[in-house]
C-alpha cells in the first residue's frame, strides 16, 4: 500500500486524525460526514526498511479477532482488507486510558494495584477460555474502558489454540516485549496461558515498585537471564509492600510456568481477596538468590525444560500438516501442476490435513531496499501471493491452507528446520525439468529426503507426449 494520511479514502474508509505509530503498523480514526466514527483502520507498516514479521503479525491480529466472539474484553473487527491488495483492519474505537499513562504513579496503593490487576486478569481469562494466549502483554496494550473495563488490544503476536501459529511455523527469534516475556517464550513456547501471567506479574510489579523486574534486555544474551535469574522482591524496594501482594507477584513471574498460578482465573481471585492469599517463603523474601544458589542455576540452565502447554478449553481436531515446497519464480507450469496433482491425491486419502505451502528465499540483507519488491515486506507479499495463487486450484476452505516465506540462504536447512519444528507428516518437493537447476534442486531434494523425520515424495512432471 502507497503512503497514506488522513483524508485518504480505502475501500469507502475515510482516514481521520494519526493516533498511533508502532513498530509494525499504523492507526488512524476513521470519519465521516459528523466528524468522527467509533471506529480505527489499522494498516501494517510495509515497504524499504520494514520487517516481514510486519506481514505475518496482520495475517495473525486478522485471524485471531476474527475468531473471537465478541467481548468487551477486545476490539470488534468490523472489516479488513486481504494482505494481496489493500492489507487493512478497521476495529472500534476504544475510548479509554492506556495501563502506560498510569506508571508514572508508581509506586501505587497495594489496594489500586489490586484493582487494577484484577480488571487485567478477568480480561485476560475472557480471551484464554476461548484459547488464545496473547503473548505480547506490556502497558501500551491494556486499555480502561471508562466502566473500568479492561481491553486487550494488538494480537499481532498471540497464539490461537484452534489455528496454525504463522509466527512460530517461519520465525525463530524470541516474539513479544523483551520487558515483560516469559522464559518459556525465550526458548520459542508460544502455546502457553501463563505465558500471560508472568506478563501480568512484571506489569504488576512496575506498578508496585515504579521498575520493570529485569531491567530492559537489549540482547538475546541479557533476555536469558530470566530463565535462571529471580527479580528484587518488592518489598526491597517499597518495604511497605504487604506480604499478599508480593506474594502474587513474585509467583506470577517463577522461572518454570508449573510453579505460577494454573490460570489467570486464580490471580483474579487471588487480587480480589488479598486476606484469602495462602502466604508462603515468597511473601518475607527480602533478597534474591545468593550468589551460590545463582550458580547452580545458571548451569542447570541448558537442562531446562518449560512445562507442557495445558490442554485447550474447546475441542480442536489435530491435522496431519503436508509441506508442498515451491521454489521462489517458479516457472515450469507442468511442474507447478504436477505438485497439484500430487498435494490432491494426498488430500483425497486425508481429508482433514492442512497443506503448508512454503518457498525459502535469500535473508533480507540480500536486498537493495530499492523499489517494494526489493523490500523485505513487498517480498514477502509478492511470494505469498505466488503461493496462494498455487493453492487456489485446490479449493481449500482458508483454515485448511497455510502459506510461509522463510529466510535462509541454505533451502535444504530451512526445510529440515520447518518440518522438524512443525511435526510435519509429508513433503511434496518438486524436480524442475531444467537441467541448469538440477545440481542445486537435486542437492536440496537429497538433504531433505535423507534427513526429514517424515514421508518425502519428490514429484516431477509426465513427460510431453
Amino acid at each position: 500500500m502507497s503512503a497514506v494520511a488522513p483524508g485518504t479514502v480505502i475501500d469507502g474508509f475515510r482516514l481521520g486524525e494519526k493516533i498511533h505509530t508502532g513498530s509494525m503498523a499504523t492507526i488512524f480514526r476513521l470519519t465521516g460526514p459528523d466528524g468522527p466514527l467509533p471506529l480505527i483502520m489499522k494498516i501494517p507498516r510495509l515497504g524499504a526498511g520494514e520487517r516481514a514479521v510486519n506481514v505475518i503479525g496482520f495475517e495473525v491480529c486478522r485471524t485471531v479477532l476474527g475468531a473471537l466472539p465478541q467481548s468487551p474484553h477486545h476490539p470488534t473487527l468490523v472489516a479488513y482488507g486481504d494482505i494481496e491488495t489493500t492489507p487493512y483492519l478497521v476495529m472500534e474505537f476504544v475510548d479509554g486510558e492506556r495501563l502506560n499513562d498510569w506508571l508514572h504513579r508508581a509506586p501505587m496503593p497495594p489496594e489500586e494495584i489490586a484493582r487494577l490487576g484484577s480488571a487485567i486478569a478477568v480480561a485476560l481469562h475472557d480471551v484464554h477460555r476461548h484459547d488464545v494466549v496473547h503473548l505480547d502483554l506490556k502497558p501500551t496494550n491494556v486499555m480502561f474502558r471508562p466502566s473500568g473495563e479492561v481491553v486487550l488490544i494488538d494480537f499481532g503476536l498471540a497464539r490461537h489454540g484452534h489455528y496454525p501459529d504463522l509466527l512460530a511455523e517461519e520465525l525463530r527469534i524470541p516474539l513479544g516485549n523483551w520487558v515483560y516475556m516469559a522464559p518459556e517464550q525465550v526458548l520459542g513456547v508460544r502455546c502457553d496461558p501463563r505465558s500471560d501471567i508472568y506478563a501480568l506479574g512484571g506489569m504488576l510489579y512496575e506498578l508496585a515498585t515504579g521498575r520493570t523486574p529485569f531491567g530492559k534486555p537489549g540482547t538475546v544474551g541479557e533476555l536469558r537471564r530470566r530463565l535462571y535469574r529471580d527479580p528484587i522482591p518488592p518489598r526491597s524496594i517499597v518495604p511497605s509492600t504487604p506480604g499478599w501482594l508480593q506474594e502474587i507477584i513474585l509467583r506470577c513471574l517463577e522461572v518454570d510456568a508449573r510453579q505460577r498460578f494454573s490460570s489467570v482465573e486464580e490471580v483474579a481471585f487471588a487480587l480480589s481477596s488479598p486476606a484469602r492469599v495462602e502466604l508462603t517463603e515468597r511473601a518475607s523474601r527480602r533478597r534474591r538468590a545468593s550468589l551460590w544458589r545463582l550458580a547452580l542455576r545458571r548451569m542447570e540452565v541448558s537442562a531446562f525444560e518449560p512445562a507442557p502447554c495445558p490442554p485447550l478449553s474447546l475441542a480442536a481436531r489435530i491435522a496431519r500438516v503436508v509441506t508442498v515446497a515451491i521454489a521462489p519464480q517458479e516457472s515450469n507450469e507442468r511442474l507447478r501442476e504436477a505438485l497439484r496433482a500430487a498435494t490432491r491425491n494426498v488430500i483425497a486419502a486425508d481429508p482433514h490435513c492442512r497443506i503448508a505451502c512454503v518457498t525459502v528465499v535469500p535473508p533480507a540483507a540480500t536486498l537493495s531496499g530499492v523499489g517494494d519488491e526489493n523490500s523485505a515486506t513487498g517480498r514477502h507479499i509478492h511470494q505469498l501471493i505466488e503461493l496462494r495463487n498455487w493453492a487456489k486450484p485446490l479449493d481449500l476452505p482458508e483454515e485448511r491452507v497455510t502459506c510461509h516465506v522463510l529466510e535462509s540462504d541454505k533451502p535444504a536447512a530451512a526445510l529440515l528446520d520447518y518440518v522438524t519444528m512443525n511435526e510435519v507428516d509429508h513433503v511434496l518437493l518438486g524436480a524442475p525439468k531444467d537441467a541448469s537447476l538440477a545440481r542445486r534442486v537435486t542437492g536440496v531434494c537429497a538433504q531433505v529426503a535423507g534427513t526429514a523425520p517424515c514421508t518425502v515424495t519428490v514429484v516431477r512432471p509426465r513427460p510431453e507426449g
